[in-house]
């Protein structure tokens, strides 16, 4: 990690703990569940070695920023409202945008709420997801993959951090960051501790230091804040009903893996190929799809995603 700085800023009311390097243009690196700036740590050291200030925080309820105890601190503007803080205190007033997973997410909302703050957005795993005014997200979501989807399990507070609870940290961030398994993630009905003594030899792309550190980080934080951006799903869609039908006016570059969960689930890979992502976000120069990569690509692929992120941004 050499060469990389750490500092804490205060953004809208909490304590942000931020990871950079580099001089130049500010990419912003926003990371997923359950993970930590660290995600972008290859990324980092790629993109601030050509000529860009490589930015990526703890998102709230992660790593060294705070935690809010209450569950509704967590709605998309609130992180959203993170976020914009944290753009203003770089002093810039656009930054690249690259994201993953919830971190994804994050950054749709951020291109549709300021658009203005965007130079471009480089988007790993989790498309553009618009706004369906029928009916709320985890409704639909337990609608068509039943209770045990991993999304409705983490609905209710205290029990998925119980089942958490009963397994060594290592083994949860082990058994998440190297799954690859296709398709919606359904939880056995068992819990999550059917796979206490995970024996799996590590991929080359993940070390024991690796899982070490994430584990440090979420014995001393806990599962619950992260858990609580997916307890605000339906929050969110009640907040953003005035953004329906709205397309995002960024220019977008998509990467996801062939065997990523989010990819091959239902209707998903049909939405991304077919025209309907490319109508909803207009700007959407490019996308890519990795053979025989998984949903954690910006880590198991991160040489060949550094580079993508580097091939579209140095157009702007």
């Amino acid at each position: 990690m050499e060469g990389i700085e750490h500092r804490t800023v205060n953004v809208n009311g909490i304590n942000m703990h931020v990871a950079e390097k580099g001089q130049g243009p500010v990419v912003l690196f926003l990371h997923g569940f359950p993970e930590l700036w660290y995600s972008w740590r290859h990324q980092i050291q790629y993109i601030s070695s050509q000529g860009y200030r490589a930015v990526a925080p703890d998102l709230r309820g992660y790593g060294d920023t705070d935690v809010p105890a209450s569950i509704t601190s967590y709605t998309c503007f609130h992180i959203v409202g993170d976020i914009v803080a944290l753009i203003e205190s770089l002093g810039v007033d656009q930054v690249f945008l690259v994201a993953h997973d919830w971190g994804a997410i994050i950054g749709w909302y951020l291109c549709l709420f300021r658009p203005e703050r965007i130079k471009a957005y480089v988007c790993l795993s989790v498309p553009f997801l618009p706004r369906n005014p029928k009916f709320k997200p985890v409704d639909g979501m337990r609608a068509l993959y039943g209770d045990d989807y991993y999304i409705c399990r983490f609905q209710e507070p205290g029990k998925t951090e119980a089942e958490f609870a009963k397994v060594e940290t290592e083994v949860i961030v082990k058994n998440v960051l190297t799954g690859r398994r296709p398709g919606p993630p359904i939880l056995p009905k068992e819990g999550m501790a059917t796979n206490p003594n995970n024996t799996t030899p590590l991929p080359s792309w993940l070390t024991q230091e690796d899982v070490a550190y994430y584990a440090s980080k979420f014995r001393k934080t806990g599962f619950t804040g992260s858990l609580n951006y997916y307890r605000n799903m339906n929050m969110n869609w009640e907040l953003t009903a005035a953004w329906t039908g709205a397309q995002v006016k960024v220019p977008v570059k998509f990467i996801t893996g062939d065997l990523d969960v989010v990819y091959t689930s239902y209707g998903m890979k049909d939405y991304i190929e077919n025209g309907a992502f490319k109508k909803d976000v207009p700007l959407l120069e490019e996308v890519v799809i990795q053979e025989g990569v998984a949903h954690f690509n910006n880590q198991e692929a991160a040489e060949e995603v550094s580079k993508h992120i580097y091939d579209f941004i140095k157009k702007f």
